[in-house]
C-alpha cells in the first residue's frame, strides 16, 4: 500500500508522521510524507520518501510573524499559512501520486488539500488530531485562546452559541471564500463551518492522545477514536552531542526550559528561565533554535543546546518549563516530570488545564512568567512527595502501550476502501486497546 502523510506546522507536528510513518515502512508499506522541505533532511534520515509543499521561506516566514504567539491574532495568521496556502499544492501532489485501492492519506484536520482530495477523488482519508481541541463539544469543552471562554459550568446552549459565532463570524469568513473557489473549479459544492464539522474525515478520525488525558465527548465525530500520545523524537536518527551527555551526567538531574521549535520571540522567556536557574540554584538546560533569544551569559551550571531529543534527556530531567505544546506535554508525562507551561495559543491553554487538573503542572501568563514565581514554583513541585507520586503514576499509564502501532492498524484498515463512504455510524471511542474491525 501507499501512505501519503501530509503533516503541516512546526517540529512537533511533524513527528508524529514521521514514527507512524517509520511503523509503516517497516509493515512493507510504501511512505510520502507531504511537507516542507524544511523538513526533507529529517524526513529522509527516517528512510520515508519526501514530497516538498512550499518553500522553507514559507516556513520562516510563518515563524518570524509575531502575531503568531498572541492569542487574539494567532488563528488568523495561523489558518492563512497552515490551511490555505498549502491547499491547492498539497491537493495536486496527492492527486499526482493517488493509486486507486492501493492509497491512503492522513493528514492533520487543517490538511484542506487532503480532505478535498478525499471528495473529488475518493481517496481513503484518516484526520489524525493531537489534541483534544480540535474536537467543538458542548459537554466538556476544550480550554481555548481568547475570545472563547467555555468553562464546565457553562450551559450547553451558550457553548454552542459560541462554537457558531466562532465558525460564522471568524474562520468560515477567512476560509470559506478561497476553499469553496477551488472546489467549484473542481466541481464540488460549497460546504461551511469548516472548521467546527467539515475538517473531519467522514471516514476515519483519530485522536493521538489517551483518553485519561482528554476523554472522548459524546458529540465528537461518530467515526472518531483515540489511540494515544506518539511519543516519537529524532533519539533513533540523531547523535547526542558529547558536550551535552558530560554535562547530564555531572551533576543533579537538571530543568528543562524550551518555547517549541517554531516560536522566534522568546528572549524574556529565556531571560527569566536563566534568573530561575540562578535565584534556585539549580542546574539548568535552555534548548532554542534562536540563540540570540539567550541572554549574554548564563548563570553556573545552566547550558544552551539548538536541539536535544525528549527521549534522551527527559529520563535524565529534574522537571520542565515550556509552552504546553502537545508532543512536549506528552513527553513530560512520560518521563513523570512536574511541568510548568506557559500556554499562549493553539492547543497550549487545554494542555495546561489538563496538567493543573493532573495535579502535575502549573500554568503561568506570558506576564507573571517571572523567576520568583518560576523558582517558588519549582521548589513546591521537587520537593513535594505528593506531586512525585502523582508523576510517577502517570508515567506508569505509558507502559505496555504502542499508540502509534494501534494508529497504523487504524490507517490500514482504509486501504482498499472508497474515500467517499459516509460516517461509521456507532463506532464508540477506543480507550487505548489495540481493536480489529
Amino acid at each position: 500500500m501507499r501512505f501519503l502523510l501530509n503533516p503541516i506546522g512546526s517540529i512537533g507536528d511533524v513527528h508524529p508522521y514521521l514514527g507512524i510513518g517509520a511503523a509503516l515502512l517497516k509493515r512493507g508499506h510504501e511512505v510520502t510524507v507531504i511537507a516542507n522541505p524544511y523538513y526533507e533532511k529529517l524526513i529522509r534520515k527516517v528512510g520515508l520518501d519526501h514530497a516538498p509543499l512550499g518553500t522553507v521561506e514559507d516556513l520562516e516566514g510563518f515563524w518570524r510573524d509575531p502575531k503568531m504567539w498572541q492569542p487574539w491574532h494567532a488563528w488568523k495568521v495561523s489558518l492563512d499559512w497552515s490551511v490555505l496556502r498549502p491547499m491547492r499544492p498539497a491537493y495536486e501532489i496527492i492527486a499526482s501520486r493517488y493509486v486507486p485501492g492501493r492509497t491512503v492519506v492522513a493528514g492533520p484536520g487543517w490538511a484542506f488539500g487532503a480532505r478535498i482530495a478525499q471528495e473529488r477523488l475518493g481517496v481513503p482519508t484518516a484526520s489524525l488530531h493531537l489534541g483534544a481541541d480540535k474536537f467543538q463539544s458542548i459537554h466538556e469543552s476544550p480550554r481555548m485562546p481568547p475570545p472563547m471562554w467555555l468553562p464546565d459550568r457553562m450551559p450547553r446552549v451558550l457553548k454552542a452559541m459560541q462554537y457558531w459565532i466562532a465558525d460564522a463570524a471568524f474562520t468560515d469568513p477567512l476560509l470559506a471564500p478561497a476553499t469553496n473557489a477551488f472546489r467549484k473549479e473542481l466541481g464540488l459544492p460549497p460546504v461551511r463551518r469548516l472548521v467546527g464539522r467539515w475538517w473531519h474525515s467522514p471516514q476515519r478520525v483519530i485522536g493521538m492522545f489517551p483518553d485519561w488525558f482528554c476523554p472522548p465527548q459524546p458529540d465528537w465525530p461518530a467515526q472518531t477514536l483515540v489511540t494515544g500520545f506518539p511519543l516519537w523524537d529524532q533519539s533513533e536518527v540523531v547523535d547526542i552531542p558529547r558536550d551535552l551527555s558530560e554535562f547530564v551526567e555531572s551533576g543533579d538531574p537538571p530543568v528543562v526550559f524550551t518555547f517549541g521549535t517554531a516560536n522566534k520571540h522568546t528572549r524574556r522567556f529565556f531571560h527569566e528561565s536563566a534568573e530561575a536557574c540562578r535565584r534556585s540554584g539549580r542546574r539548568g538546560i535552555l534548548i532554542t533554535r534562536f540563540a540570540d533569544d539567550l541572554p549574554a551569559s548564563l548563570p553556573d551550571g545552566v547550558r544552551h543546546f539548538p536541539y536535544v531529543p525528549f527521549g534522551y534527556l527527559l529520563p535524565r530531567a529534574a522537571a520542565m518549563v515550556h509552552h504546553a505544546g502537545t508532543g512536549t506535554t506528552a513527553q513530560g508525562l512520560a518521563n513523570g516530570l512536574p511541568q510548568i507551561v506557559v500556554p499562549m495559543a493553539f492547543g497550549q491553554p487545554q494542555n495546561a488545564f489538563r496538567l493543573d487538573r493532573l495535579g502535575v503542572g502549573r500554568s503561568l501568563s506570558i506576564r507573571g512568567f517571572r523567576a520568583t514565581a518560576v523558582s517558588r514554583w519549582l521548589d513546591r513541585f521537587l520537593d513535594s512527595p505528593q506531586v512525585t507520586a502523582r508523576c510517577r503514576e502517570l508515567a506508569r499509564r505509558f507502559e505496555n502501550r504502542q499508540p502509534i502501532e494501534e494508529t497504523c492498524d487504524l490507517l490500514e484498515q482504509l486501504a482498499g476502501t472508497d474515500g467517499h463512504l459516509q460516517p461509521v455510524e456507532h463506532a464508540v471511542p477506543h480507550h487505548g486497546r489495540r481493536i480489529h474491525v
